[in-house]
């Protein structure tokens, strides 16, 4: 009986994970199985440029996992019974659907990631725009397209999406009014160089920032303001914050307020031991004794490290220590300027960045290179397959 392991969610963790582990364990000895609910990996660091429109490259995650052994199951996760080792699935919508089903697994790698969160303000969920997914991106792009010139929108949120997503905006359509509003000081988590670049980028896109703004409502025209104020918006773009798939608070897995699988230093969750964990839907404690924040630099490392442990532990190999730390925060602002903020191990600034094309080129190179380890799941690791004949295939691992 080969030993199972099931794959949940083909992000940029989850398939990382599943590539590693078709490349560092025999096919003989486990079967892989990925699930997702689209056919096609989601360059998600990506949307704001899809929802300019521009068009990105299609990758199919089948062709992506072609020759690794790796199980491609198209369809969505309804359900996950820790106890009976058990995954509950729908089809998706498509040929590769398939009927609904329940999944027996022997180990089982969570990667379910996160999509936007629209809080309690009123308003959000029913006028507002996301792009924490592709059908919210390709929705704002059709919004986007049927505005006239001169008409506002507003981008809520000042993290790295907000920053990019206006920017993305304002450059690809210079003739709207894009203002940004932000909860406290514009950039104030970036160094005085990264903030002083910042503005004069925004600046030079003419994209009016309202600082230390708290948005408590949002209505089809326009967004409310804590003091009472209102910002016209004939299109409103929620970047405040992300959410864990819910799922995982059906489970009976420990969890974190936030509603992430707590784990510990090799992703595995600290209440079932045949669960691990990665990406978003992970909280993971990095240097400093600071949870890792939900990005993709933070999921390609946690996914390394599940997919080793998960190899050593079934060989009775070393069990790996990947360095979950921090080394840049790469902004896009825009397609011809860019902002790498160079920061500690723990994810605060130092005083050096790196800016304009040079800076725009460099996150251009990140955004390939993961794809790039995503779409090419297998090579780029030297050790070979190892067999796993010392773990019975239904242990706990």
């Amino acid at each position: 009986m080969r030993h199972r392991i099931i794959v949940l969610g083909a992000g940029y963790a989850g398939a990382i994970a599943a590539g590693r582990l078709a490349r560092r364990l025999d096919p003989a000895d486990v079967a892989i199985t990925v699930v997702n609910a689209e056919p096609d990996f989601v360059e998600r660091v990506r949307m704001h440029q899809l929802a300019t429109g521009q068009d990105l490259k299609p990758r199919p995650l089948r062709e992506m996992f072609a020759g690794t052994g790796i199980e491609l199951r198209i369809a969505k996760v309804t359900g996950v019974d820790v106890d009976a080792r058990t995954v509950t699935v729908a089809a998706s919508d498509g040929p590769d659907g398939g009927g609904a089903d329940v999944l027996g697994y022997d180990t089982l790698v969570y990667a379910l990631g996160s999509g936007w969160n629209p809080g309690a303000v009123p308003g959000v969920a029913e006028h507002a725009a996301e792009i924490a997914s592709r059908p919210g991106a390709l929705r704002l792009r059709d919004r986007l397209a049927r505005l006239a010139a001169g008409q506002p929108v507003v981008v809520v949120g000042g993290g790295l999406t907000g920053l990019e997503a206006a920017t993305e905006i304002a450059e690809a359509r210079p003739d709207l009014d894009v203002a940004l509003a932000v909860r406290g000081g514009l950039g104030d988590t970036l160094s005085p160089k990264g903030r002083a670049h910042l503005r004069k980028v925004l600046a030079g896109l003419t994209i009016t920032v309202y600082e230390h703004t708290a948005v408590t409502g949002v209505a089809a025209d326009r967004v409310t303001t804590a003091d009472g104020g209102t910002i016209p918006a004939a299109v409103t773009v929620w970047t405040a914050g992300f959410a864990v798939h819910p799922i995982a608070r059906t489970t009976g897995l420990q969890l974190a307020d936030s509603g992430q699988i707590v784990v510990d230093g090799t992703m595995r969750s600290v209440s079932h031991p045949d669960v691990y964990a990665v990406g978003d839907a992970a909280w993971a404690i990095g240097p400093g004794g600071k949870p890792l924040r939900m990005s993709c630099a933070s999921g390609t490392p946690m996914a390394w490290q599940a997919a080793d442990s998960i190899a050593a532990r079934m060989t009775g190999g070393k069990l790996p220590n990947a360095p979950l730390r921090y080394v840049n925060q790469c902004i896009s602002l825009g397609r011809r300027e860019g902002l790498i903020q160079y920061v500690t191990a723990d994810d605060r600034a130092k005083p050096a960045v790196l800016t304009g094309r040079l800076a725009a080129g460099y996150k251009e190179l990140v955004c390939k290179g993961a794809a790039w380890s995503v779409a090419n799941p297998t090579l780029r690791l030297p050790t070979r397959r190892r067999s796993v004949s010392r773990v019975r295939a239904g242990a706990a691992l």
